[in-house]
């Protein structure tokens, strides 16, 4: 803790950290500037575009979008050497025409991602900000990455193209808007499948009898509810949507579900993937000799992966947490950007600016209470990630 100390003891630091409690307005109106911009998962580009003009006008170095709209903008360091990644997503789980309408009740704001993940990416323009108008040079370069497709079936496509441009020789500090207190080092491992169900159809009465495709899918469905999971390691399966059918007087000839397999330990998510395999290869047995065809397809991936309590950049977001007062630090086991460099055994950490609640949900909210002390072990984790002197 004496080097974070000595680290904060300098007067630009100190500067940066007073600027963050002194102007919270701004903070906040910069958030809602990037929630007001619709970016569902594979559509982006708006949000990217305006990223990317806020990293010009803080003067970064190397500012550009790779195919994907992953956004980069460099803050040139004082030698070559490894480099810090400070990432946030841009994307949300929101269809472009949501309402994003930001309500004020009382200390806190609602409205559809203002957390998940707008105060994130308003987090990388804050830090980039204050690191050029505090004059912090830091030896080595710092890159900020406002990437793509952490959401859904976005199956963390924009920080692989990141982690595959940069390599291994780099840390990374990967920022969800909410999360305050929250240091996560580990990586759930998420497998999820579309499970479809062809038959032949018909009428509901002049048919009746044929296998329906909804009813054989129920079927599935309720034999992975009876599944046993263990609580630890926490292990967790979930039917998210069930599409199919005609009409209500049709005996449905399609069907499909998409399921979300998650588990802490690699090998109790194999097991899992392994018994829904056999549920669904028992089912279609079962229904094989009426012409009932039942696929599995695997349509995402997280990769599991963790990093030791030990190393020296989660002791760093431990002492950022505790130099701005907060002691009930949380280690979360989580699934979030941080997977794909965790799982390839690169440094990398995940936390968060401030506390918020219903993520996912139109009702999302922030409290903002906490965004000037998240925003402080933000920029103390970066300098000490940075090897700042």
């Amino acid at each position: 803790m004496n080097r974070f100390y000595h680290i904060a003891e300098d007067s630009r630091v100190q500067a940066a950290l007073r600027t963050f409690h002194l102007q919270q307005q701004k903070q906040l109106e910069l958030i809602l500037q990037v929630q007001q911009i619709p970016a569902p998962t594979f559509a982006e580009g708006r949000r990217a575009d305006f990223v990317q003009a806020q990293f010009a006008a803080l003067g970064l170095c190397d500012v550009a979008q790779d195919d994907l709209h992953n956004v980069y903008g460099r803050l040139p360091g004082e030698r070559s050497g490894s480099s810090v990644i400070v990432s946030a997503h841009l994307d949300t789980v929101f269809p472009v025409e949501t309402d994003l309408a930001v309500v004020r009740n009382g200390r806190y704001l609602y409205g559809p991602g203002i957390g998940d993940n707008s105060t994130g990416v308003a987090g990388l323009i804050l830090m980039a900000q204050a690191l050029r108008e505090n004059q912090l040079t830091l030896p080595c370069d710092v890159w900020f990455v406002a990437n793509v497709c952490e959401e859904g079936l976005g199956n963390l496509r924009g920080i692989t193209a990141v982690v595959d441009r940069f390599g291994a020789e780099v840390t990374y500090i990967v920022v969800e808007g909410g999360l305050f207190g929250q240091v996560c080092h580990q990586a759930i491992g998420v497998s999820r499948f579309r499970v479809s169900v062809k038959g032949t159809g018909g009428h509901s009465w002049g048919s009746f009898g044929t296998p329906n495709a909804i009813h054989v899918l129920s079927r599935i469905v309720t034999a992975i509810d009876d599944l046993t999971v263990p609580e630890v390691p926490r292990t967790t399966y979930n039917v998210g949507t069930i599409t199919g059918g005609t009409s209500i007087n049709t005996i449905a000839q399609t069907a499909s579900l998409e399921l979300d397999l998650r588990s802490e330990n690699v090998q109790v998510l194999d097991k899992l993937v392994n018994d829904v395999r056999r549920i669904v290869a028992e089912v279609a047995q079962r229904f094989a000799a009426d012409g009932v065809e039942i696929s599995m397809d695997l349509i995402g991936q997280r990769p599991a992966g963790a990093i030791p309590r030990e190393n020296e950049l989660v002791n760093h977001a431990i002492d950022a947490l505790e130099y701005v007062g907060f002691r009930n630090i949380n280690f979360m086991i989580g699934s979030t950007d941080a997977n794909v460099p965790l799982s390839r055994g690169i440094t990398a950490v995940c936390i968060g600016l401030t506390e918020s609640a219903n993520a996912h949900r139109t009702d999302e909210y922030i409290d903002p209470i906490h965004l000037p002390d998240g925003l402080s072990q933000l920029l103390l984790l970066i300098l000490a990630a940075a090897g700042f002197e």
